[in-house]
Formats: structure tokens, C-alpha cells, sequence
């Protein structure tokens, strides 16, 4: 027998439905509220250098910095204290330029680029070295924006998309990775990377995040994208949107850099899926117009942020940015000024301190 429709159970399924929606939109309406409330309340500019314990953050600092070496200006890799103090070159190349350092996971060693030659011969390599500036090692030539497996063994780097020089982030075809131990070199499975840049290999090892800029049918997007596999995720559908992404150590929040009112954002995120999901934006720096905050870099235990802040310049690697220096936010909105000679100091990368490199550092 024919069951008869029950008008009055399908409109009360629907009165539920609509209700159900309509709380759920008043309390996201309350949660951005309460976001741009407390996103208002951020100091344009930075705080007093006593608003944070500097001297308490045990992770030193490294960093890229044009300057004089030997009566020559060049572009140096330099080591400092949380606080600023303890400043040291490591590289000391008045003929190279040594820039975008990233400090390994233990801490021991660091890759980073070097532009080496003039004019039409000038070209851009990967390398690594020491933490204390020995060791030298060259990885690929014509490459660019390196970065470290979890475990230390790997450098993943970008090559070039043309074989002529050019400091364009964005200028990259293909993600390869170079093993320490054998010195191999294998290209990423994914064939189709391109113009992608700032890759950050997630703690757990199975993605990447990075920027896309004007390739794989992008236009300007924050991504992630599988370490060992083919697939590409736009992070713009959860509001990440911006320029130079990074991961804090456990993987569960990403911070990036943003033009807009606020100008740096972190996020909960959650890599676990197979299709990564992002929540709970919440701005934490603030600057004041004229001038922007970029290249975020979470420290060790995930309780600090370090970035370069300075005035609307191109800041772009190899490009010198006058009156740029490094900077730690606390995550709150607090936030200090490390260095003060504006000698285009950038691309902050935190160094873990641990017995192996302790000693290597006081030298």
C-alpha cells in the first residue's frame, strides 16, 4: 500500500533545517565579529623591545643581509641571538652572494642560494654548509628556494624555468630532491610544478605548502600539494590567502603574510586528511601603512614567529630592500624590532640549538 506524504514531518524537517542554519550563521557572524574585534586592537607598528623576554628565547637567528665585506657590498648570511646580540657572518664572500638560509632540523647545517658570476653569466645555485660557515656544498646549479625534509636528510629545491638569471621568485619549473648521503638528485612526481615558490615540507613529511604564482591555472595562491604525489589543494577556499606560507613545528597552524588590514595571519590546519582543512584565522601583526611584513618563519618550540618587516619596496631575494630588518612576534600581537641598521635584513630563519651544534655556534 501507497504510504501517504506527511506534509506536517517535512515542513518541521525543514523549520529544523532553517533554524539549525541560521544559528550556525549567527554564530559565525559572532566569531568574525569577535575576530575583527580583536584584529582591531592590534598595535600598528612594533612594541617596545621590553614587551618580550628576548633573552629567554633560547634559538639563535640567521638571516640574509646586504652589506660591506672587505670594502665591497655583497649579500652575507648572519647568525644572532633572539635578541639581536652576538651578530656574526658566515660566509664572508665578497665575490658571491649568499641568501634564503634555512637552518636544518637538528640545527647542524643550513641551505641556502648563492649568486655567483656577473652579467649574462651570473646564475643562481643551491647549496649547503655547516652551521658555522664550513663545509660548503653544492647542490644544483640554476636552482632556487631550498628547503629540508623533516628528518634532514633531504634538501627540496626548485630549478630555474630558464637557463638566464633573474631574481623573480616565481621563476621556477620543477621540484627535485637531493639526498645528503648519496648526492641524487629526483624530480617530484608531480611533473606539472611550475612558477610555484617558498616550498615548506610539512613536520609529518607528506606536503608541501607553498606559493603559485601565474602557473598550473593559478593566479596568485597559497597551496598545498603532496610530498610523494600528484595532487594540488587551493588553501584560498578556507581565506589563506597571501604570500610566503610557513608551518609551525607539530604542523597544526600555518602563518603567512598578508596586504590588507592585518598583515600577518596564522590558522589551525589540519594535514592529517586527505584533502588538507584550515580554520580559525586570526591576525597577529599589525603595521602601519607605508610599510610591510613578509618571509614568516615559526621558531622551534612554536611560540614565536620571526619575519621582515620595512618599508613598500621589492624585497624579493637578491633584491636589496633599505630599511628592512628582522622582527618576533608572541603570537598575541606583541611584537619587537631585532635589528635597527636597515641594511635589507631578511629571510629570518630559526635555528634549533642542540648539543651538536652548540659548540659549533660559541666558536
Amino acid at each position: 500500500m501507497k504510504k501517504a506524504f506527511n506534509y506536517k514531518r517535512c515542513l518541521l524537517g525543514l523549520g529544523i533545517i532553517f533554524c539549525l542554519y541560521f544559528v550556525f550563521s549567527g554564530f559565525v557572524e559572532t566569531a568574525r565579529g569577535s575576530q575583527a574585534a580583536k584584529e582591531a586592537e592590534l598595535r600598528e607598528g612594533p612594541n617596545e623591545r621590553t614587551e618580550i623576554d628576548l633573552k629567554a628565547i633560547p634559538f639563535k637567528i640567521i638571516y640574509e643581509t646586504f652589506r660591506e665585506t672587505d670594502g665591497k657590498e655583497n649579500w652575507e648570511l648572519f647568525i644572532m641571538n633572539a635578541d639581536g646580540s652576538n651578530a656574526t657572518n658566515l660566509t664572508q664572500t665578497k665575490d658571491l652572494d649568499e641568501m634564503y638560509p634555512h637552518a636544518s632540523p637538528d640545527g647542524t647545517k643550513v641551505c641556502f642560494v648563492a649568486d655567483e658570476g656577473t652579467g649574462k653569466n651570473k646564475v643562481r645555485n643551491v647549496c649547503y654548509m655547516n652551521i658555522d660557515g664550513t663545509g660548503r656544498v653544492k647542490v644544483a646549479d640554476n636552482a632556487r628556494q631550498p628547503c629540508w625534509s623533516p628528518d634532514g636528510k633531504t634538501i627540496a629545491y626548485l630549478k630555474g624555468e630558464y637557463e638566464r638569471y633573474t631574481t623573480q621568485a616565481y621563476g621556477t619549473k620543477g621540484l627535485f630532491f637531493y639526498d645528503l648521503a648519496t648526492a641524487r638528485h629526483k624530480q617530484h612526481p608531480n611533473k606539472d610544478l611550475h612558477h610555484i615558490y617558498n616550498i615548506c615540507w610539512s613536520p609529518e613529511g607528506k606536503w608541501f605548502v607553498a606559493i603559485v604564482q601565474g602557473g598550473m591555472g593559478f593566479d596568485h595562491n597559497i597551496i598545498a600539494f603532496e610530498s610523494y604525489g600528484t595532487g594540488v589543494f587551493d588553501l584560498k577556499k578556507y581565506g589563506i590567502e597571501g604570500c610566503r606560507p610557513d608551518l609551525s613545528p607539530d604542523g597544526g597552524t600555518i602563518g603567512w603574510a598578508q596586504i590588507s588590514e592585518v598583515d600577518l595571519y596564522v590558522a589551525d590546519i589540519d594535514l592529517t586528511l586527505s584533502v588538507p582543512r584550515a580554520a580559525d584565522l586570526r591576525g597577529v601583526v599589525r603595521c602601519k601603512k607605508g610599510y610591510y611584513v613578509n618571509q614568516t618563519d615559526f621558531s622551534p618550540d612554536g611560540r614565536y614567529i620571526a619575519f621582515g618587516y620595512g618599508p613598500e619596496v621589492d624585497y624579493s631575494v637578491g633584491v636589496k630592500a633599505p630599511g628592512w630588518n628582522i622582527c618576533i612576534s608572541d603570537l598575541s600581537g606583541k611584537w619587537v624590532q631585532i635589528t635597527t641598521d636597515g641594511k635589507s635584513n631578511k629571510e629570518p630563519d630559526w635555528v634549533p640549538i642542540g648539543k651538536k651544534n652548540a659548540v659549533a655556534l660559541e666558536q
